[in-house]
């Protein structure tokens, strides 16, 4: 088993300059995959994320098919609660599905901490890809408390978060406490994960652009930063979608790279970032190319990979990624050529 010190992904991750720019996909391990769907078949999708050897497998499958820099475990950002015992399901078609939602401060104390030996097939499936991955290392994953809250409060998915949003600003006291307790759950998550010997974490926080920069720093930023405290030993990437204004207090939470969507260029978003922070290092960052734009056929595509790592030279290191995750009818031929003009790009 390789330590992966001089691996692209963690020299650019530290600020350091790579062999060649690293690159992976969000959701690189999934639904685009021929090979993907035919190992799922019959297997529910959180029942997949504590099959030690699924999760090996489907983890490897991108490397093996894309040459990415990175392996990112497949997992889901609800597998936390569920490993601990909160009743939901992620329902096809719809996503993560709550029975009871959070609404007193007595759901709040009845939600159950995690504790390590509920997630042992995680930290077994991540032993088995240490032993298979060579250099390539190994990234961890789980959602931000926010993200999760808002599941838990909302009952599923939601486009305005408007329960979140209402608790939040009427109950603070209950909000923080809520956020206190899952903090706890996503923290051990990742301590467990740092343990079994992955390399790098992400931390997902799906929803955080629903919110203003006041309310982040009010009601997210201190939480999102106590879990990402509990992991300093390794790189840790913070990433959240629309989150553009929210960035500078993204990287104050405690981020080593700032993961970036495609709705802001990497070079303004390093001005950003150097402009809020400038006794800070200069920043790492992780993006961003439009999902979409893998449909957009060859020169499209080259083009904007072009760009991309262009801008990406302003910041300190930059690991190239999509915008947001890998579209579940992605052509995986357009993800590999992509991996390959990323890594003759100079």
């Amino acid at each position: 088993m390789s330590d992966n010190t001089t691996a692209p992904l963690l020299v650019a991750a530290r600020g350091g300059v790579p062999s060649r720019t690293p690159v992976w996909f969000m959701r690189q391990a999934g639904r685009s995959l021929p090979e993907y769907r035919e190992l799922r078949k019959g297997t529910a999708m959180l029942d997949a994320c504590l099959d030690p050897e699924m999760v090996c497998e489907i983890t490897l499958q991108p490397v093996r098919r894309h040459d990415v820099d990175g392996a990112i475990l497949f997992s889901d950002i609800v597998v936390p609660l569920k490993a601990a015992g909160v009743d939901l399901d992620i329902v096809p078609g719809t996503g993560p599905v709550v029975a009871k939602p959070i609404v007193t401060r007595g759901d709040v104390d009845a939600l159950p901490l995690l504790e390590e030996h509920q997630v042992q097939p995680v930290a077994d499936a991540i032993g088995l890809l240490n032993a298979e991955l060579g250099d390539v290392p190994l990234i961890g994953f789980a959602g931000a408390p926010f993200t999760l809250a808002s599941y838990l409060v909302e009952g599923g998915p939601s486009k305005h978060h408007e329960r979140t949003k209402a608790l939040m600003h009427a109950d603070p006291e209950l909000w923080h406490a809520l956020l206190d307790r899952i903090a706890d759950i996503t923290a051990e998550f990742l301590r467990v994960q740092v343990a079994a010997g992955v390399k790098a974490v992400q931390l997902f926080d799906s929803w955080a652009g629903a919110l203003s920069e006041r309310d982040y720093r009010e009601f997210v930023l201190p939480h999102s930063a106590r879990v990402l405290a509990t992991v300093d030993s390794v790189p840790r990437i913070h990433f959240g979608v629309g989150t553009g204004e929210l960035l500078p207090a993204m990287r104050e939470a405690g981020a080593d790279v700032v993961g970036v969507d495609w709705r802001t260029p990497l070079d303004v978003a390093v001005r950003r970032l150097r402009e809020a922070a400038p006794e800070l290092p200069p920043p790492v960052v992780q993006g961003n190319l439009d999902p979409a734009l893998l449909f957009a056929g060859e020169t499209a595509l080259q083009r904007e990979v072009d760009r991309i790592v262009a801008e990406g030279r302003a910041a300190a290191g930059h690991i190239f990624n999509l915008g947001h995750g890998v579209l579940p009818d992605t052509d995986p031929d357009m993800i590999t050529k992509a991996v390959e003009w990323v890594h003759r790009a100079r």
